[in-house]
């Protein structure tokens, strides 16, 4: 398909603004599925599956080797992905829209080849950030991995939810410019994309990837990191773990998501909610800040600081 270009961005904007039909509640608003599966802290258990899937594509892999400041100001990065991200989901129309052009304009930006033959991609290939193939790609491990840990943490979910949860994410991937003939109709069709990606050499493991994986979980020298790597492990392809080296634990996987799963369990609500989805919440009802989501945004900057340092 190409890059993604500033007038066909434009035009998906556009056309994404006329099908909302309540602005206040953004692109998804308060009743959606994808509110509700994932509006909550238990997402963040699939943080490393997701990073890890996306490094798995030498284009997202070498993009990100050659022109971000990860390793120097791995907070810093961490929260400006998901100051956007939540704009998107969360924030009101002109606020996911606006996260969206911020995004694409940045992306511009990022262009390079990468450097070594890779699974399918020979020396020289030309990469760009706003390769709608690219994209696509990034929506579907997000999307994958909410589902996944739904699975892993009890939620039951059935057909009705994930096909719901698939069609709303398209809204999501507006935002991108990502053309809609790449758009999954349901769940079914999502599901055979990823199997499709993960048994092709579209994704392949570079040495780069795998160097920023060990970066991510702290190369195994803290044990919050040790935890993440193994529960990380437990949740991707066996062939992804094998290439990226993971180091698996059963035990800790374990006491991972135990204690994940019986916090949001049994924690009220608003003490397990996602700050940018409490703060959505109240905004609604007419509610100025939280202090108990402030709180809760603080904590999540300290455990990526923790994990990775």
């Amino acid at each position: 398909m190409g890059v993604v270009s500033r007038a066909e961005h434009a035009r998906a904007l556009d056309d994404l603004r006329a099908e909302i039909a309540e602005p206040r509640g953004g692109i998804l608003g308060p009743d959606s599925t994808a509110w509700r599966i994932g509006g909550d802290l238990s997402v963040f258990v699939g943080g490393g599956r997701a990073a890890l899937l996306q490094l798995a594509h030498p284009m997202v892999a070498y993009a990100i080797e050659q022109h971000s400041t990860t390793r120097d100001d791995v907070v810093g990065r961490f929260q400006r992905t998901f100051k956007n991200v939540f704009a998107m989901v969360f924030g009101e129309l002109d606020d996911a829209i606006a996260a969206g052009r911020r995004v694409h304009s940045v992306h511009t930006r990022i262009i390079g080849t990468i450097p070594d033959a890779i699974g399918g991609y020979a020396a020289g290939t030309p990469y760009h950030a706003n390769d709608a193939a690219a994209l696509r790609w990034v929506h579907a491990t997000l999307i994958d991995t909410t589902l996944v840990v739904c699975d892993r943490l009890g939620k039951r979910l059935v057909r009705g939810d994930r096909d719901a949860y698939v069609r709303e994410m398209n809204r999501f991937a507006a935002l991108f410019g990502i053309p809609r003939d790449m758009w999954p109709a349901d769940h079914a069709a999502h599901a055979r994309y990823m199997d499709r990606m993960l048994a092709s050499n579209e994704l392949a493991v570079a040495p780069c990837a795998k160097e920023m994986a060990g970066f991510l979980f702290g190369n195994g020298t803290t044990a919050l990191g040790r935890i993440t790597e193994a529960v990380t492990a437990s949740l991707l392809p066996p062939h992804l773990v094998r290439d990226f080296a993971l180091r698996g634990s059963p035990m800790l996987v374990r006491v991972g998501l135990a204690a994940t799963g019986t916090a949001i369990r049994l924690l009220p609500a608003p003490l397990v909610a996602i700050p940018a989805r409490s703060e959505a919440q109240r905004r609604l009802a007419g509610r100025g800040p939280s202090a108990l989501a402030a709180w809760t945004e603080r904590r999540l900057f300290g455990l990526a600081r923790s994990i990775a340092k």
